[in-house]
């Protein structure tokens, strides 16, 4: 299990004592096998499929019942994961299965999303005197700890030449990180779309860097490698359905932000935006990723906050 501090602890211990309620995958007739699909507020290709309810319907007729379970961010869901309370996540960050196997996660990789690095971002409120990420050494600074701009954070901070011990770190959600940034509690938020979209157009919040030239932003698919094994054609499905929906949403921008504005808590023009930052193109793993993934691995380890190293090399991939 993931470990980051007494709180999340806490919650994880709740989640852990939730989950053992949720039986495994197993047959929910004589005939149907349940697979319970974990996602976040952030995962739109998976939340669009099931608005539309077609990957339902594809895994219906292979006798499939699919049941939803959100999660907060992608720690807790990969926590879900790892302990058997979820069968396949939807995308995560591609710093979170770093600290997941660092804890000991076991998992299978099942596709990634190509770069997006423009759809995170450290931001500052428009009234901020910081100019520049060089200016945040002493600030306080809220993120999500193990998401995928906490890696931007760090990227961007030894550019400047700065050492994440050069500031305050406030590990926050995106709900409690947007509060604490809104009232002015913390110096800047280094954050995701759609949350960095809903700060821009609400706030009026201005970008100090996003991740170009700094951190690809790839978005992995994960799924219990004991399923991955076991059922191969129900990821295959998935996989194909992920890609369709990748397609759909960059051709008919508006029609997806109809469904995902009040869904995010954005009006439909900030949606688009926030999608268009992000490729949405689903691929099979790829060798040059799992190259990224041991360099985030040795970033996180060389700041002291991986609890051990990680070898990627190690982790299973699924290859459709």
């Amino acid at each position: 299990m993931l470990r980051f501090s007494v709180s999340t602890l806490c919650q994880g211990v709740l989640g852990i004592l939730l989950l053992a309620a949720v039986p495994s995958a197993r047959p929910a007739a004589a005939d149907t096998l349940e697979v319970r699909v974990g996602y976040q507020k952030s995962s739109t290709l998976i939340t669009l499929l099931k608005s539309a309810g077609s990957l339902n319907e594809k895994l219906a007729a292979e006798h499939v019942q699919v049941s939803w379970h959100e999660f907060t961010s992608g720690a807790p869901l990969l926590e879900a994961l790892n302990v058997g309370g979820i069968d396949f996540s939807a995308d995560v960050a591609d710093t979170v299965p770093v600290f997941a196997l660092a804890a000991g996660a076991k998992f299978t990789y099942y596709a990634q999303e190509t770069p997006s690095p423009g759809a995170e971002a450290i931001l500052v409120r428009s009234d901020s005197p910081i100019r520049n990420v060089a200016q945040l050494g002493g600030k306080r600074i809220a993120v999500a700890k193990a998401a995928g701009a906490h890696y931007l954070l760090i990227a961007a901070l030894e550019k400047s030449g700065l050492k994440f011990t050069d500031i305050q770190p406030s590990y926050l959600t995106p709900a409690d990180g947007r509060a604490a940034f809104e009232r002015g509690s913390v110096d800047a938020w280094a954050v995701w779309d759609p949350y960095f979209a809903g700060a821009e157009a609400q706030m009026n919040a201005r970008v100090l860097t996003d991740g170009s030239n700094l951190a690809s932003y790839r978005r992995y698919y994960l799924a219990s490698s004991d399923f991955a094994r076991a059922h191969p054609k129900i990821l295959r499905i998935v996989f194909e359905a992920l890609q369709e929906r990748g397609q759909w949403v960059k051709s008919h921008p508006q029609e997806a932000a109809a469904v995902l504005s009040p869904i995010w808590g954005l009006d439909a023009q900030t949606t688009v935006i926030a999608n268009s930052r992000r490729s949405y193109a689903v691929r099979p793993v790829s060798v040059d990723a799992l190259t990224e993934q041991q360099k985030i691995a040795d970033t996180f380890l060389r700041a002291t906050l991986l609890s051990k190293a990680v070898n990627v090399s190690t982790v299973e991939i699924w290859k459709p």
